[in-house]
């Protein structure tokens, strides 16, 4: 029973939890949370998983003739019979399969995003002006570079020693002093934050598990939900209007696969989001707490039995 709930925990969690999550529109106004939030689903998720396969394995030590567990292929199948050892044994493969295609997946992200960033950086380097063109009045951080394209746009490339800021000369002559200050602390936000670690994080988990579960939804969210938190930060600099002034004017900019940038398709939200409430303190109170519930809760009602009846098992 402790495998087969893992199972529908691992199931629920990869699916409509976050096609639900992801329709709601509270995220909105407590971002930093509903991140954490969804981090604890994605955690989760993968933990039920394992632990569903490590539950299923330990069916495979069930107790022989003289209640010692079982402990060759012959004894095994004697005990359980050839359906239900070969349905134990199919389900503890797939169990393994999962975390061998999670390591693989860390491993893709994490080398194909850095080979595009580093390409890019070198690229920007190369045909990029450095930071001193920019108007003396806003802060210039490290690692600028301004590209001589006319279409206004801003994006960043996250880096453990070395990340750059890109912005065209075209946001630079259509945005003003305050907009420029907006963007350029958007952006910087990013790097302070290592924003880039929290996607591969999603990306892998989304790599990782099989097709027909997973759903793209835990992605997009998190995608949006950063860009808002850096929306905050500028907006603590700059104020709301400048802001989103900046990112409807670098809204069609396009910017490099796996750079974070200032416009894209999430614009309209995060105007509108710039013209309502704030934050919500209680909203954020209620996340982080079912973010430890969904932690804390099955694995002490899940786990804990099948450990026990393991202990009891090799303790003969």
């Amino acid at each position: 029973m402790s495998a087969l709930a893992f199972c529908i925990v691992a199931l629920v969690l990869v699916g409509p939890v976050p096609a639900l999550l992801a329709r709601a529109s509270w995220p909105l106004r407590a971002p930093r949370a509903a991140i954490v939030l969804w981090q604890a689903i994605a955690l989760a998720a993968v933990l039920s998983a394992f632990s569903a396969g490590i539950a299923i394995a330990s069916r495979l030590f069930v107790p022989g003739p003289d209640g010692r567990p079982t402990a060759t292929l012959t004894s095994e199948i004697a005990v359980l019979g050839w359906p239900l050892w070969t349905l134990y044994v199919i389900v503890f493969a797939l169990t393994l399969m999962i975390g061998a295609r999670l390591i693989v997946a860390v491993l893709q992200v994490a080398v194909a995003t850095r080979r595009r960033r580093a390409r890019h950086r070198m690229v920007v380097d190369l045909v990029g002006m450095s930071r001193d063109a920019v108007p003396t009045p806003v802060r210039r951080p490290s690692g600028l570079r301004i590209l001589g394209v006319a279409q206004p746009m801003a994006y960043c490339l996250p880096g453990v020693r070395s990340s750059r800021v890109v912005v065209s000369e075209g946001a630079l002559t259509t945005l003003s002093e305050a907009e420029i200050a907006a963007i350029l602390t958007h952006e910087h936000a990013h790097l302070r934050a290592r924003h880039d670690l929290v996607l591969e994080m999603f990306t892998t988990v989304h790599t990782a598990f099989p097709r027909f579960v997973r759903s793209g939804s835990a992605l997009d969210a998190v995608r949006l939900l950063i860009e808002l938190l850096a929306d905050d930060a500028a907006v603590r600099v700059a104020g709301p209007t400048p802001l989103a002034r900046a990112l409807v004017a670098c809204a069609g900019g396009h910017t490099p696969s796996g750079a974070l940038a200032a416009g894209g398709p999430t614009t309209v939200v995060r105007v509108q989001r710039l013209c309502g409430e704030g934050n919500s303190l209680s909203l954020a109170v209620a996340a982080y707490t079912a973010a430890a519930a969904i932690l804390v809760v099955p694995t002490v009602a899940l786990a804990v039995p099948w450990l026990t009846e393991l202990h009891r098992l090799f303790s003969h």
